[in-house]
């Protein structure tokens, strides 16, 4: 009997999985229930071969295997994603990278990601929260029709959310400060403005967000990169 398209992509996952490899993702924080250590260079090339199939994304997902929920990402069809979809995967989320490549291959272009945004950044679990500020960034910086108005509502929140101490969770939030002000130069201004606050904070975690975001924020490549697309 002929494996299935998904049985057979995980079996060459798991004939590529380096235990070296993944003890090193691990250190730098990157764990599951199932880490192969496949790069994700070899999971796009192999998501390149297998093309675009949300049944098999779906099955991949289900695996529960680190690396084929990548893949998963990255086959997933965008159009086809649906609300319930995205709830049932984001709360599996275990570790930032998945976090981050579902944000950046596949949620940024479904209609839900303006919203969904604002709705995970308010949640609890770690990556949900994370999911919902990495969905910020991949706005700001992929979707040219948000509004400025959905920016400053991002902001807004990232400096209400500043105070997580959780290292995933503040450097996402100053990751989505940092890539708002770089759309324009008001909003440059209000992302700084929101750094400085957050700077003066008691809050310890909302000091290093304020520190971490206003040292890019007013750096020279982001004038440049300002003042280009205001130009």
């Amino acid at each position: 009997m002929q494996p299935t398209a998904t049985a057979a992509l995980i079996a060459r996952l798991e004939a590529l999985a380096s235990p070296e490899d993944a003890a090193g993702m691990a250190r730098f924080g990157i764990r599951g229930a199932r880490v192969l250590g496949v790069p994700v260079k070899t999971l796009r090339s192999i998501a390149r071969e297998a093309g675009r199939s949300h049944a098999l994304a779906e099955e991949l997902w289900a695996s529960g295997i680190h690396e084929a929920r990548i893949l998963a990402s990255i086959v997933a069809e965008p159009k086809r994603v649906t609300l319930d979809q995205m709830e049932r995967w984001a709360v599996d989320l275990d570790s930032w990278d998945l976090c981050d490549q579902c944000c950046t291959n596949l949620w940024v272009r479904t209609p839900f990601a303006r919203e969904r945004a604002l709705v995970w950044s308010e949640r609890e679990e770690e990556f949900v929260k994370r999911a919902g500020f990495v969905l910020m960034v991949q706005v700001a910086g992929k979707d040219k029709g948000a509004p400025a108005e959905l920016l400053h509502r991002y902001l807004a929140r990232a400096e209400r959310e500043a105070g997580d101490e959780r290292n995933f969770v503040k450097k996402a939030v100053s990751w989505a400060i940092r890539e708002i002000g770089q759309r324009g130069a008001e909003l440059n201004r209000a992302a700084v403005a929101v750094a400085r606050r957050l700077q003066a904070s008691e809050l310890r975690a909302a000091r290093w967000v304020g520190g971490d975001a206003l040292r890019e924020l007013t750096s020279e490549k982001v004038a440049r990169r300002v003042a280009r697309r205001e130009g």
